[in-house]
């Protein structure tokens, strides 16, 4: 049960060229090509972007006030 030969792989192929055809085959190389490019021009994108806040600041961080409070009770629902 070793490695296939060169034959059985010309085979396989013989079939699924039969199964797909040749047009299906471009296609779909065509698209996976396409999908590669895309997440290798992400990956450069996120390396390239500065760091951006992903959030709004908080309305207490904006001002730069800080509220002390205390809790006197708890309420259970």
């Amino acid at each position: 049960m070793g490695s296939f030969s060169l034959w059985h792989w010309v085979i396989v192929l013989v079939i699924v060229l039969l199964i797909f055809g040749t047009k299906k085959l471009r296609n779909m190389g065509g698209d996976l090509g396409g999908a590669v490019k895309n997440f290798k021009d992400a990956m450069a994108e996120e390396k390239n972007k500065v760091d951006v806040p992903t959030e709004l600041p908080r309305q207490g961080e904006v001002s730069g006030q800080t509220v002390d409070g205390e809790v006197k009770s708890r309420q259970q629902s």
